[in-house]
């Protein structure tokens, strides 16, 4: 029967394994999974892989030491590899893997399965029904880039996955939760600004609409304006199909934000008003910051210094 056996949450860390360092964890691996395998057998290597501290562990003696959810993609690249050439001797293959390869891999179970005898189009169905539980409901909010498959020749399986989580702070808006949630049904977002012309790096006097275009060229333009726009894109349906509109208003002292949302048999009209701190920044930017920071690490309460 298969069973959850654990998780690790790992922070994110930017920039690419050198190209020497993926060789030598390639080599190294299969070296370490060959010993296991003589000395303990197939099933102790799989129940190893399947612990997440092992495999952090197991990661950073190959040579990739950051702790990093990078570990985890290369790891599984590394032992795909590294194992490939040694499958036969071994009865150890590794399928799927991150992005394009981790959806290849029922088709990699039934090509093996038909090989070497075990029963690929149910280990493909395990695969998918694995993802599918993780994705709904162990990892719930997390979306799963990563999908890597361990078996043995007898069919005796481990699933390794891995998955992340934006978190978008919400700055001056709201109904962020609401757009992510239901970007499916969401068919156009056009977003609205109405600020002073000096406050959008233009003349004081200016008066109209100085901009209006998709929020991708919007952002280009106005970088020091537009956050509520990047973060509605972001969590809604994108940057290039957020249209964005940007409006100078010389007799406005607040702020203004409109959000429509257009959805498969709802609409959203959403005004966000507030007061200019001096800057480019309103009133309600301070208090969504403290809240964006306790949503990230947890807390309660954030005491003020």
């Amino acid at each position: 029967m298969a069973k959850r056996s654990g998780s690790a949450d790992l922070p994110l860390h930017y920039g690419r394994v050198p190209l020497w360092l993926g060789e030598r964890m390639a080599r190294l691996g299969s070296v370490i999974c060959e010993a296991i395998i003589q000395q303990y057998g197939r099933d102790e290597l799989l129940r190893r892989l399947a612990h997440p501290f092992w495999f952090q562990s197991f990661g950073a003696i190959m040579g990739m030491d950051w702790h990093s959810s990078g570990i985890t993609t290369s790891v599984i690249g590394a032992l795909k590899r590294g194992l490939k050439p040694l499958a036969g001797e071994l009865g150890l293959h590794v399928c799927g893997g991150r992005g394009n390869h981790s959806r290849r891999t029922p088709a990699e179970l039934e090509q093996i399965g038909a090989k070497v005898g075990f029963d690929g189009t149910a280990l493909a169905q395990a695969s998918r029904l694995v993802a599918k539980v993780d994705s709904a409901a162990v990892q719930d909010g997390f979306d799963l880039y990563l999908h890597g498959f361990f078996v043995t020749d007898d069919g005796h399986w481990t699933i390794v996955q891995q998955g992340t989580r934006l978190l978008v702070p919400h700055g001056a808006v709201l109904a962020l939760d609401g757009l992510s949630g239901g970007r499916d049904a969401i068919d156009q977002v056009i977003v609205t600004t109405t600020k002073n012309g000096a406050s959008l790096g233009t003349d004081a006097s200016a008066r109209g609409v100085l901009f209006e275009g998709s929020t991708r060229e919007t952002c280009a333009r106005f970088p020091r304006n537009v956050n509520v726009h990047a973060a509605l894109a972001i969590a809604g349906i994108g940057f290039d199909r957020t249209r964005s509109v940007v409006v100078a208003d010389p007799d406005k002292r607040q702020m203004r934000h409109r959000i429509q949302v257009f959805g498969q048999g709802f609409e959203w009209d959403i005004w966000v008003r507030s007061t200019a701190l001096g800057g480019v920044s309103g009133a309600y930017t301070p208090k969504s910051a403290v809240g964006s920071i306790q949503r990230i690490f947890g807390f309660q309460s954030v005491a003020a210094c």
